[in-house]
């Protein structure tokens, strides 16, 4: 388990919910795919690059996802991932991302 965490850790992080739009793959070394990720309104959309390549390209646009989008730009190779999408391990050791239960409005933030 890891040490506890004041609540200020957690309040500082801007989760949002945001929709996938494009993918590409990522020309990084490991086989991850480049998402662009709408967020809406005054934040718009942002780039991710991530290993969801358990899912189709076709699969995953469209799809509603969860993202930190406040760490600031990561240098992956030569990508630039501007957003981190939130995810969880499968079974099988996939990457599963996490997603609202109901549609909700881009943007919106997690609490």
């Amino acid at each position: 388990m890891k040490p506890i965490a004041d609540f200020d850790n957690f309040a500082n992080l801007d989760i949002r919910i945001g929709r996938i739009v494009a993918v590409e793959d990522a020309g990084t070394k490991k086989p991850t795919y480049r998402l662009q990720i709408d967020f809406g309104g005054d934040v718009g959309i942002k780039v991710s690059c991530g290993a969801f390549r358990n899912y189709t390209k076709e699969a995953l646009i469209g799809q509603q996802i969860v993202g930190v989008i406040n760490f600031g730009a990561k240098k992956m190779g030569p990508e630039v991932s501007e957003a981190l999408v939130l995810g969880v391990p499968g079974d099988d050791g996939e990457t599963i991302f996490l997603t609202p239960h109901s549609h909700v409005a881009l943007g919106v933030s997690v609490f």
